[in-house]
């Protein structure tokens, strides 16, 4: 019974402090999508959080609108796919600061249902970073240790396991940090192996990956994000990446 109240208190929070208007709308331009994208990209902005505040005061906001968005979406906050049957795409995500699971909602979900679309769900493996805090004071220091050396543990993996498929290594935030730091513990031969690398608000944006071309990186970097300057400022246009998904899909689809 506690559970349930608490349940529908956050959905009820959300529904009420949460339904602001997107504070920067010429940063934000959505393009038709699938149902599936529509409807979160729906429920994403129209319950996005009035937010202008460094990452360590902003940390339990993003963790409880993350919650709500969980919850009214439907969206999965785990993945854990690698070392099954081996399929022609794989993806390995890190998730942002403050995010649930092991891919976490803002961009995770959204970016999974637009490759589902494009590829077909029998052709994806899906495995989230494990063992990684995704903590502020992992973004501070410039990625959680413990998450790079999971997903490089984990790209390898996918190679020796797999060697044939198209192996994506993704993520958003501190995540994008994971990605940079766990590619540049690689060898010059696994890390030419990955097909694509898509990176959303990345703090480390034009710095290069080891043995990655950048004709295989894609980033989205929102004009008025301050993470993505290296700074520690979260603004609407930080948590609205679900609206780049589908560009980098396609993107991925083309190199």
């Amino acid at each position: 019974m506690f559970f349930k109240l608490e349940y529908f208190t956050l959905i009820f929070i959300g529904l009420n402090a949460y339904a602001f208007p997107l504070a920067e709308p010429d940063d934000v331009h959505i393009t038709e999508r699938g149902a599936g994208l529509n409807s979160f990209l729906s429920i994403l902005l129209g319950h996005l959080p009035a937010i202008n505040t460094s990452i360590t005061d902003a940390s339990q906001l993003i963790t409880s609108f993350d919650t709500l968005l969980g919850a009214l979406t439907g969206a999965q906050e785990t993945y854990n796919e690698l070392g099954g049957t081996c399929t022609e795409w794989t993806v390995i995500f890190a998730r942002g600061t403050a995010e649930p699971g092991n891919v976490g909602v803002l961009v995770g979900p959204p970016l999974f249902d637009a490759l589902d679309d494009k590829f077909g769900s029998s052709t994806l493996t899906i495995q989230g970073v494990n063992d990684y805090s995704a903590s502020v004071q992992g973004y501070l220091a410039g990625g959680d240790p413990n998450g790079v050396t999971e997903m490089a543990r984990q790209i390898k993996a996918a190679k020796t396991q797999c060697p044939h498929t198209k192996l994506i290594a993704s993520g958003y935030s501190q995540g994008c940090q994971i990605v940079h730091e766990a590619i540049a513990q690689l060898d010059a031969s696994t890390a030419s192996w990955i097909s694509s690398v898509l990176l959303f608000g990345d703090p480390l944006k034009g710095q290069a990956l080891n043995s990655i071309p950048q004709s295989r990186v894609f980033t989205a970097c929102h004009a008025l994000d301050d993470i993505c300057k290296n700074g520690i400022l979260i603004g609407p246009s930080h948590l609205t990446y679900a609206v780049d998904v589908v560009n980098a899909v396609n993107f991925a689809a083309a190199v």
